[in-house]
């Protein structure tokens, strides 16, 4: 970053007292409590974490993801440059109720990060009365693990970041929220709100339903017979792990996309209408074709950009600029009999000399690869 002009005035210096930028975290998950960890720390910020529970107060600063904590939504917000919405897409529009009638800082930008964004871009059109700019915002990355405690700063590294500004939000100020993100290493995109609800419905929020109407239909079959339980618990496991989804966040995502996700589902129908009759009809040339077309697609999707959906349980792991040092990593990890589906390293990072991501399909391999590489001095990362 430098030493470039985040919060809209000039810093020549990097220290604190020249022009500081306070940024306010609301809900200090996963999501929030990474993008805490992305800024804190920086020159001249400091991050505030807001949670209505004191306990979650009281977590976030003996875990040192935030600089100040607090329970009061006003002292949070009070002279805030940026203020993050992290909470559930069901709570954002009473949040942004709260924060409209607070004092807010003039000309702070306002942001979320929830997967639907027309419905919260559209209600936050009550923040310009406080002179407050929104611009929704939604980083596509997520982990096996949810709360603070899985909170990292490497989660949106090589992750998209979808930002939603409408047509007559400032460019300037678009200009500085992208500037503060370029601090989570995500690759940002910028999109209008109903275009994302399309494409995120398609590729997240249909992959969930139709992986729970999956589950639910063999724990049916189940009931009856409990070998497809025994028989399901490899592979049929992993394509459905998505159907493990926290029920109410989800009840909230998928009711607040409602409209596109109807549209989506007929479609979908039409594509297992058009398999039905494939096999009614034994056209085994057809059912072939489909397997063709479908794997052509999927091999030209980007392999290794991070997306809504984790693919697998991950780490990372900042490596020196050794020679061999990523075959050693692998062999340790080979002697060890933990089974490492993939590794991958990353080349975007400025701050250390570089990072190696593993990838495991099991949680356990996962857990005795942390322990190993962190008992052998090496710095691991969630």
């Amino acid at each position: 970053m430098n030493n470039e002009d985040i919060s809209g005035f000039s810093r020549s210096t990097p220290q604190t007292d020249a022009h500081p930028i306070r940024i306010a975290i609301f809900g200090v998950g996963l999501i929030g409590g990474s993008l805490a960890l992305c800024f804190k720390d920086k020159p001249g910020v400091t991050v505030v974490g807001h949670s209505v529970n004191p306990a979650s107060v009281v977590k976030y600063k003996a875990r040192g993801v935030v600089d100040e904590a607090t329970v009061s939504i006003e002292e949070a917000a009070r002279e805030a440059d940026f203020l993050f919405l992290c909470v559930p897409v069901g709570r954002l529009e009473d949040y942004i109720d709260q924060l409209s009638r607070l004092p807010l800082k003039p000309g702070c930008i306002v942001t979320d990060v929830g997967s639907t964004k027309v419905s919260v871009v559209r209600h936050a059109s009550v923040l310009e009365r406080r002179g407050a700019v929104f611009i929704g915002g939604h980083p596509m990355a997520g982990s096996e693990r949810s709360g603070v405690e899985a909170a990292s700063s490497h989660l949106f590294e090589n992750a998209y970041y979808v930002l939603t500004p409408g047509e007559t939000t400032p460019a300037e100020a678009v200009e500085r929220l992208e500037r503060l993100l370029r601090w989570t290493k995500a690759h940002i995109v910028k999109t209008d709100p109903v275009l994302h609800d399309d494409i995120v419905g398609a590729i997240s929020h249909l992959p969930h339903m139709i992986a729970v109407g999956l589950v639910n239909q063999i724990a049916g079959y189940n009931e009856t017979n409990e070998l497809y339980a025994s028989l399901a618990a490899g592979g049929f496991r992993d394509i459905t792990r998505i159907a493990s989804g926290e029920p109410l966040i989800w009840r909230d995502i998928l009711l607040n996309n409602r409209e596109v996700l109807l549209k989506l589902l007929t479609e979908w129908q039409a594509e297992m209408d058009h398999f039905r009759k494939l096999l009614l009809s034994g056209d085994g040339e057809g059912v072939a074709d489909a397997f063709r077309r479908a794997g052509g697609f999927r091999s030209q999707l980007p392999e290794w950009r991070k997306g809504m959906i984790s693919s697998l349980f991950e780490c990372y792991v900042d490596v020196p600029d050794h020679p061999g040092i990523i075959g050693k990593i692998a062999t340790e990890l080979g002697q060890a009999r933990i089974n490492l589906s993939n590794l991958h390293i990353i080349e975007s990072r400025e701050d250390v000399p570089g990072v190696l991501q593993l990838s495991f399909r099991q949680e356990d391999d996962l857990e005795k690869a942390v322990a190993l590489l962190t008992s052998l001095q090496y710095s691991v990362h969630f």
